[in-house]
């Protein structure tokens, strides 16, 4: 049977299970199968990122500088097959991974699961390294270059050309998952996110009455205003502008936006931590100490104090993934598109990613969250710690929009800007390169002609997420994203013998600097 029936027939039985059963049904994956059990997603990241780190020999650590060599172009040879450098192919990576998660995900992340959430994002980071290093080398090493020269890389080429014919059928389901999940995790999440950041920075110049910021009744419980229509409608054409060019454009687009949009959200955070640098002691103790012992006077003992850890640990696990990406397979698409001939060399620049994403960025916001008290406002404060709080309670990017705001008020009063417009850059570029994991995705699937068809489908994705609820769009890339996750892993484990005799083997050479 066709690659393009089997992705059809995928699509119809999703269309149908979520007609029938609703998106819980897809949720599952997230959720506490019993009380004292602990959920499928957790076990499957967190275990195969111990168990690939040990036959591997902890690469994360041992071949982490090697990585940085590489992407800062020792080793660059312009000749080798592919369509970018080294720090193109990690730059769009990180503009997908470095973007929503780090500023909404982190805070929602805080809101839910408390303070101990990041260490569990932490924990992910560190064990999703290797597979970030994992699913990038096999995609290098399986991947295709097309009639025009142009790469063809991901998990499902991966997961065909690696375990053979007969797993098409998982290698067709992570090609149709990666497909849904660019139209939510990678496109939809972000422009819900900006224009919530705008509608709310708007809100605190006009009136909720003005007829900009009016919200109409559509069908009932649905409700959106002007101001979001017009947000939905100018970010999804500046992505389909972006978009059309193709990869060439996409990379340099990324090699510039990404750094610069992190460069500006480090600074801003680190003055935060400066000006509260007496409160970091007490925030790292928040940390560890609320990742595994919650307050016990509000949680109980026994299985309720169980469950308070498992929802810190699902939770941080959870948007450490969609922090990072580590597992997923999604950066494994724009990893496989460097310029090398070496497939190890590119699985080491991945390593850099979710060391940039979330070990230093996720930490940044976390960091400031706490040490401002912006964690206060949250329903696990609330819930947990100090049920007669009156504050007003702040989620995904507004509770950072608060922390900041709080936290630069010794240098200005607008500190909440710095997340409005980190907001945009981050979640324009993050749409603009998972644009290109679902463009390859389709092409797996039905070929070159599908592609723009696609396109056109992923910006219309974007003007809804505009104007979609927080609850419904979260759900719905967390789902996707999950299912997404389980082909991938599968092929990591399966070939983790053929990966361990490629690093041997690339290791075991001298490498020179490239001189022309």
């Amino acid at each position: 049977m066709k690659r393009s029936t089997v992705g059809k027939l995928a699509f119809g039985i999703i269309v149908f299970i979520i007609y029938a059963f609703g998106l819980e049904f897809f949720d599952a994956v997230w959720s506490f199968p019993g009380q004292r059990a602990i959920p499928l997603m957790v076990v499957a990241l967190v275990g195969s990122g111990i168990y690939v780190s040990i036959r591997l020999g902890f690469p994360q650590i041992r071949y982490f500088m090697h990585g940085v060599k590489v992407t800062r172009g020792h080793f660059d040879n312009p000749e080798d097959a592919g369509d970018l450098s080294h720090f193109k192919a990690l730059t769009t990576a990180l503009s997908a991974t470095v973007g929503i998660g780090n500023i909404a995900g982190v805070a929602m992340a805080i809101y839910y699961g408390g303070p101990g959430a990041l260490f569990w994002m932490w924990i992910t980071a560190f064990f999703g390294t290797t597979l970030k290093f994992a699913e990038s080398t096999l995609a290098i090493n399986y991947r295709d270059i097309t009639p025009d020269g142009k790469t063809a890389g991901g998990p499902m080429y991966t997961i065909e050309k690696g375990l053979g014919a007969n797993w098409r059928w998982l290698a067709v389901a992570f090609a149709v998952f990666a497909i849904i999940c660019s139209f939510a995790t990678g496109n939809a999440i972000q422009s819900f996110t900006v224009s919530d950041q705008i509608y709310s920075e708007f809100a605190s110049i006009f009136s909720a009455d003005h007829w900009l910021m009016l919200k109409h009744v559509v069908w009932e419980g649905f409700e959106v205003s002007i101001l979001q229509v017009i947000n939905g409608a100018v970010m999804a054409g500046i992505v389909g502008m972006v978009i059309i060019g193709g990869i060439s454009r996409i990379g340099n687009v990324t090699s510039i936006l990404a750094p610069i949009m992190a460069l500006v959200y480090v600074v801003a955070s680190l003055l935060i931590l400066l000006a509260n640098f007496g409160e970091l002691g007490t925030s790292f103790s928040l940390i560890f100490s609320m990742a595994f012992n919650p307050p016990a006077e509000i949680a109980g003992a026994g299985v309720g104090l169980f469950l308070v850890i498992m929802n810190t640990m699902l939770w941080g696990v959870k948007r450490g993934l969609y922090s990072n990406e580590a597992g997923q397979g999604s950066a494994a698409i724009a990893h496989s598109t460097a310029k090398t001939k070496y497939a190890v060399r590119e699985g080491a620049v991945a390593m850099l990613g979710p060391f940039i994403d979330t070990i230093i960025i996720c930490t940044l916001t976390g960091l400031a969250i706490l040490s401002t008290g912006a964690w206060h406002h949250t329903e696990f404060y609330v819930n947990r710690i100090d049920p007669n709080f009156i504050g007003e309670l702040y989620n995904s990017s507004l509770l950072t929009s608060f922390a900041f705001k709080e936290g630069l008020s010794w240098l200005f009063d607008s500190g909440d800007m710095i997340i409005t417009i980190s907001v945009i850059l981050f979640a324009t570029s993050t749409a603009i390169s998972w644009s290109f994991y679902g463009d390859r995705s389709t092409y797996y699937l039905f070929g070159e002609k599908a592609i723009l068809g696609y396109k056109y489908i992923f910006v219309a994705f974007i003007f809804i997420g505009g104007i979609a609820e927080l609850e419904a769009i979260w759900a719905f890339g967390d789902a996707a994203l999950g299912f997404m996750t389980f082909p991938n892993l599968i092929a990591i484990i399966l070939l983790t013998p053929k990966l361990k005799e490629m690093t041997a083997s690339y290791f075991a050479i001298d490498h020179q600097p490239y001189k022309k």
